[in-house]
């Protein structure tokens, strides 16, 4: 039996907020190194957060829609500080990853079709299928504990093939999650106990309380929504900003399991119905999300951006791609806030309950169907050439990267670097 840490002091908000910047100018390594991150941090070398704790506030965000590292952030800065806090703690856990990736969207949107360019981005996208690889052996060993989980995880796969949209195939797995009682969470939602006793929160986070949080609730809506009305009134509510605005809302409340969960609901819309980016930019744009700090589903602000600079309308494309990018940050980050403000004061109450286990343990069998598909999809991209071959330096490229972060443990930015050179010797070589 491990004791508690308790922490012995709690830190001034200024030192939070210097923590927290210098959280999000290095989380890197997707939501494993930043969690490792925020764990070694918080709890391991300051002692602000005791691991009973931190496995908690863990777990309890893996059952919320939206990226869980942020949100994670933002429920500890929220512990630490309160409402202040928690703002604080996931705007900076953001922040500087949405600031470098505006900054590389409009250098691709400039200078995308330069030949180096294509070419660097021509050897990044088998490193994609690279990484969602690794991402998806190591998703589905821990999450996929039953053969009834891997054959809901397939049974997802084929849905999304046979053309079932994702909210749909969501509401599937609830209703067969109560059907097949049998079934056990792959990841649990409780937290190991430790035998220890838990300190209490400050006294800056508030209690449950039901008027509390339908006022939360109407402030959060109200600022969620507001910028997507306020671009409506002044552009009308057919323009690509406001369409942008309303479809990354919706994305957000469907995001279960993270980026790769909704990147091919997304991909799909974007490229086929709404015709946003093309493919190869969908993946252009993973790409640099990878090679930037701050969590994987920033790839949307590329989308947004892209979106709005292809079809800026009235305006110039400069201003609607920041606009863009600026108005679909805004709806896919801002409701983890109404998220952990809302259920973080009566998140002690959900702990141990079997139903959020067994939604738990359906949610995760479904995420790596959706993997799946996306592994599947950009793979055949990549891979493939215009006369039906195997495009055969892609898939050195892909082994390679693949290697490197499976067995040598590379950091997926400089797999990333790599392939971006392995792309330009290529073209340079003539392959």
């Amino acid at each position: 039996m491990n004791p508690t840490v308790v922490p012995l002091q709690r830190p001034t908000f200024r030192e939070a907020c210097r923590l927290w910047l210098k959280i999000g100018c290095l989380s890197v390594g997707g939501p494993a190194g930043q969690i490792s991150l925020m764990h070694e941090e918080l709890v391991a070398k300051r002692q602000w957060v005791d691991e009973s704790r931190f496995q908690h506030a863990l777990q309890f965000c893996i059952l919320l829609p939206g990226p869980e590292a942020q949100q994670l952030a933002t429920y500890l800065g929220w512990w630490l500080h309160g409402t202040r806090g928690g703002i604080v703690a996931g705007t900076l856990f953001v922040l500087p990853a949405a600031i470098l990736l505006l900054v590389l969207s409009w250098g691709y949107a400039l200078w995308g079709a330069v030949p180096w360019v294509s070419a660097a981005l021509r050897g990044l996208q088998p490193a994609v299928v690279a990484l969602i690889g690794v991402a998806l052996i190591r998703l589905s060993t821990r999450w996929l504990r039953t053969p009834k989980l891997w054959l809901m995880a397939l049974g997802t796969w084929l849905g999304i093939r046979w053309g079932l949209p994702f909210p749909v195939l969501l509401l599937m797995a609830f209703v067969i999650s109560l059907l097949w009682q049998g079934i056990r969470p792959a990841v649990s939602v409780s937290p190991p106990s430790d035998g220890g006793e838990r300190p209490s929160a400050p006294s800056s986070t508030p209690r449950p309380d039901w008027k509390r949080s339908v006022r939360v609730f109407l402030v959060c809506m109200v600022l969620w929504w507001l910028p997507v009305g306020l671009v409506a009134a002044w552009l009308g509510a057919e323009h690509v900003l406001v369409r942008e605005g309303v479809f990354f809302s919706g994305a957000s409340v469907i995001t279960f399991g993270g980026a790769y969960a909704v990147l091919p609901y997304v991909a799909q819309q974007a490229v086929e119905q709404f015709h946003w980016v093309s493919s190869s930019e969908m993946m252009a744009g993973m790409a640099l999300a990878e090679s930037t700090p701050g969590p994987l589903i920033i790839v949307l602000q590329f989308i947004g951006f892209l979106g709005a600079w292809h079809q800026p309308g009235s305006l110039s494309p400069w201003m609607s791609g920041i606009l863009g990018a600026g108005l679909t940050s805004w709806t896919t980050f801002f409701p983890s806030f109404l998220w952990i403000f809302l259920g973080a004061p009566w998140v002690e109450r959900l702990q141990g309950l079997k139903h959020w286990e067994r939604w738990m343990g359906v949610v995760s069998a479904g995420v790596v169907g959706m993997i799946m598909h996306l592994a599947w999809g950009l793979g055949v991209s990549a891979l493939g050439t215009a006369d039906g071959r195997v495009d055969g330096p892609a898939l050195i490229i892909l082994v390679v990267a693949f290697g490197l972060m499976r067995w040598g443990k590379w950091p997926s930015g400089a797999v990333i670097l790599l392939s971006a050179v392995l792309g330009i010797l290529r073209a340079q070589l003539g392959l």
